[in-house]
Order: structure tokens, then sequence, then C-alpha cells
């Protein structure tokens, strides 16, 4: 998939999926920038794609900060003079479900899941207008397109909110070449993934689910997401493709 050269903004780019988008895209030819919160793990993951001699930068950001937003979007436009791309996803699960969660739990789980997409693309989409075109993915879940009984309400409701704000900006600014698409993974076997799967109750529900038997890589979501920010992807807008082994398919 041809991504070579564009300028590609991952948030969350610090974490499991993250870092692995940023590895697969910087491998395919991009200029990638990792904003994270987490300085200490978004500087070693900038060096060791750097060590493979791949072009990756880290900034520090507070993602549901407005002036953060702001100064990261105007210091990487200095710098790139352009903006291809953003990825679309830090997010947070407060595992509780709705009886036993306060509104604070709540707020904080709808600002960083759902408020860190929107001044994303707030922010972005005028660089991207200026160009006339440009590339959003947004990080929603299976659970922004079913409910799912295993994982919580609020959790649910955010992925929910960015399905269709992904929807909403994509009828909205295609028409200034502005492509916006959501992905939707089931559970993903990451380090925390695998400490729940111990449990072999846990074990048997998650993967009990999924039709092909297995759970989803990070390199699942992170090949899909290489395909969406491609030039081969061009007229893919508004989708909401899951990456879910057919979990969604009931």
């Amino acid at each position: 998939m041809d991504v070579k050269e564009k300028v590609i903004l991952i948030t969350g780019g610090a974490g499991g999926l993250g870092s692995v988008m940023a590895e697969f895209l910087c491998r395919s030819g991009a200029m990638v920038y990792i904003l994270d919160l987490d300085q200490e793990k978004g500087e070693n993951v900038t060096k060791g794609l750097r060590e493979q001699n791949w072009e990756a930068e880290f900034i520090k950001m507070d993602l549901t900060s407005e002036e953060d937003w702001k100064k990261t979007v105007d210091l990487i436009c200095e710098k790139a003079q352009r903006i291809d791309i953003l990825i679309n996803n830090a997010g947070i699960n407060i595992r509780k479900p709705i009886e036993e969660m306060s509104i604070h739990e709540w707020d904080k789980m709808m600002l960083i899941n759902t408020g860190s997409v929107f001044l994303g693309c707030k922010y972005v989409i005028p660089v991207m207008k200026k160009q006339g075109e440009g590339c959003i993915i947004n990080t929603s879940s299976v659970c922004g397109l079913i409910g799912h009984k295993y994982t919580p309400e609020a959790y649910t409701a955010t992925k929910g909110a960015v399905t269709l704000l992904t929807k909403a900006i994509a009828s909205r600014y295609a028409q200034f070449g502005i492509r916006c698409n959501s992905i939707h993974p089931s559970t993903v076997r990451t380090p925390l993934v695998e400490e729940m799967l111990k449990d072999p109750k846990k074990a048997e529900e998650r993967l009990g689910e999924v039709p092909l038997g297995r759970l989803a890589t990070a390199e699942d979501i992170a090949n899909a997401v290489v395909y969406l920010s491609s030039r081969e992807a061009s007229f893919i807008n508004g989708i909401s493709l899951p990456i879910d082994g057919g979990v969604t398919c009931y």
C-alpha cells in the first residue's frame, strides 16, 4: 500500500496498538508523529522507529486540551508543511458496569474517548481543507456497532459516538477531498488482555464469540490502518470497518 512521504499523526501512539500502527506506517514510507501524554513510552517508541532509519517524531501532549491541539498542529504544519492523515487512536476503558460507575468516571471516558477525537478533527480539518485532501481514521470498536454484554455500557456509548461522528465528518467534508473512516476491532491480544485471559471463564467468553476462533492481533489492526491510509483507498469514505473475525456477524 502506498503511503510514501505521507505525514501521519497517531494519537495514543505510545501504546501497544498505536505503536504497531506507527511501525507499519513507517515501514511503508510514511513520516509519523506520535502524540501521547506518556513521554517515556513515546520517546522509546520513537527511538525504536528511528533505529530502523524510519521517520518518526514524538510530541508530548494532552489530547483533551484545545491549547495543546492548536500548538501541536501549528508545530507540525511549520515542520512538515502539511498533515495528510490523522489517526485518532487514544482511548481508555474503565471496566465497571453502569450501576457501579460514577458520573465522573462516565465524563472521563467521554472526554478521552470522544473529546480527543472531536478536538483532533476540529484542528486538523482546516489544514486538510486548505490542502484539498486528507484522511481521518478513528479507532472505534465492535462496541461501536453492537451492544456487547462483556463490555461496560459507558465504553460502548463512547465508541458508538465515535462511529457516528465519523460518518458525519465523512458526509460533510468529502467535498473538500477529506475522507473519514472508522475501524472496529474486537478484543485485541495485548499484554493486558493476556492477563485477563488467565481467567478461564473470560477466555472462553472472548474466544467463543469469534467465528474465526482466535483474537485479533495488533498487526491485524495495523494492516487495515495502512490500507485506509493509502492512495489505494482513495474512494473509501464513511465506512465502519469491522476487524473482528466475524463477531458482528451475529
